[in-house]
């Protein structure tokens, strides 16, 4: 039986998603879907460069996209999203 890829977001446009991007693409198991910024013009120009389909103007609207399996959030462990149930 053969899966899907799982479709990856990554949260923002860190430079360390610079190390996650080549096995990210390498992998058939994994399918770089989209990034995620806080300016749409940053995150379309972030898209172009690395050749990711999808580009969110915003977290949230990452968050909501149902078609994202897996989100990357390279904020450091002492950063803190706020949870919405």
């Amino acid at each position: 039986m053969t899966q899907r890829p799982l479709n990856w977001g990554l949260l923002s446009t860190a430079r360390i998603n610079r190390a996650l991007i080549p096995p990210l693409n390498a992998s058939k198991r994994t399918y770089l879907l989209s990034a995620a910024s806080r300016s749409e013009s940053i995150a379309q120009a972030y898209a172009r460069k690395w050749n990711i389909p999808r580009a969110h103007g915003s977290y949230e609207s990452m968050l909501a996209d149902p078609d994202i399996d897996v989100i990357y959030n390279p904020l450091p462990g002492t950063a803190r999203l706020p949870l919405h149930a």
